[in-house]
């Protein structure tokens, strides 16, 4: 009889004796080619939390950072590997600059960082989307990129994503003129637009462009790799999502197109949670908030997983896609991360 080499027996062991590692059961799974990307056991991990309404975040490369920020305190926030969670701006969406209801939603929302390094805000109290230095300030100096369309005031800016080219597109909806005593919109003459926009800025030739006028709700919004296609999340109202859904326009004709409906799972979770922000991968797979958690849909509108990461309200990348991050409302009003494939 062959003697096995020691050797190979105690490698045998050591391969045979690792424990397995167990998927993770808040991951969910629809088509297994997602798995390219989302690693089944990666764990989710709080980065933040004691925040009332995290929302808006951004992966600062250059200082290896994410902003991100809390609408309801007026504040942009910082964390990283080395401070954690810091304040970085304040007010950062509602400065005076604008007439507002003086309550309700009116810090800031989406944000963008362009190529020169500058941070770009959505700002509710402001009802403007406007520019400032990405370093710390509690004096903040914002320089206004866009307040109006054909000369009447924006309703409030929600959220934003850049072009190649250097054009922003935004959503417009009304949350300024949002009650949260009554939890509903609210009728005001400070309001100028009676629309809610869908919106193309050239700020070379400082020229707005209206893309949609039609969706009642326009939230989290992004842009499909070959630019050809912008995603719009449209959220119920009053924040019933019986007509919600996620909407496909054709930036060369402007038509529109329902994206993803999501009516089973809506009707599986009954969780209140809603399409609000959105980003895009390299790979062209949407990754949403709504109901369930975090939606990952493929570029022809098929669901191909779900990350519970309970209520959140808007999610991004770093540079690398080497994580996602999220941010959490409601039950849970956190910042989160897990780690992607590489």
């Amino acid at each position: 009889m062959k003697k096995i080499p020691f050797l190979t027996l105690l490698i045998f062991f050591i391969f045979c004796s690792e424990p397995k590692k167990s998927t993770n059961p808040k991951i969910e799974i629809f088509d297994k080619s997602i798995e390219s990307i989302i690693d089944i056991y990666s764990e989710i991990e709080i980065l933040a939390d004691s925040i009332t309404l995290p929302e808006g975040p951004v992966w600062d490369k250059n200082s290896n950072s994410l902003l991100f920020v809390d609408v309801a305190n007026n504040q942009i926030l910082k964390w990283n590997k080395e401070t954690g969670s810091t304040k970085f701006i304040s007010p950062g969406g509602d400065t005076g600059y604008a007439p507002n209801l003086g309550k309700g939603l009116l810090g800031p929302n989406g944000m963008i960082i362009d190529d020169e390094g500058n941070l770009i805000v959505c700002q509710h109290g402001d009802r403007r989307i406007a520019l400032i230095d990405n370093k710390e300030s509690f004096k903040p100096n914002f320089k206004t990129v866009v307040d109006n369309f054909n000369g009447k005031r924006l309703n409030s800016p929600n959220d934003l994503t850049i072009s190649s080219d250097g054009s922003i597109y935004f959503t417009d909806p009304p949350f300024s003129f949002f009650d949260l005593d009554t939890y509903s919109f609210v009728d005001s003459d400070l309001r100028e637009l009676d629309f809610n926009g869908v919106y193309k800025f050239n700020a070379n030739e400082n020229k707005i462009i209206s893309i949609s006028k039609e969706i009642d709700v326009p939230n989290g919004l992004g842009l499909s790799p070959d630019e050809k296609y912008l995603y719009v999340n449209k959220m119920g109202i009053p924040f019933s999502t019986s007509n919600s859904r996620i909407l496909k326009i054709n930036l060369d004709n402007l038509e529109t197109e329902t994206f993803f409906e999501g009516r089973e799972l809506f009707e599986k979770f009954k969780d209140g949670r809603d399409f609000d922000g959105m980003a895009i991968h390299s790979s062209g797979n949407i990754f949403t908030s709504g109901p369930g958690g975090l939606l990952v849909i493929s570029p022809d509108g098929k669901l191909k997983a779900r990350i519970d990461f309970s209520h959140i309200t808007n999610c991004t990348f770093d540079d690398n896609e080497k994580y996602l991050y999220a941010t959490g409302f409601i039950d849970n009003p956190r910042v989160y991360r897990i780690k992607l494939k590489e």
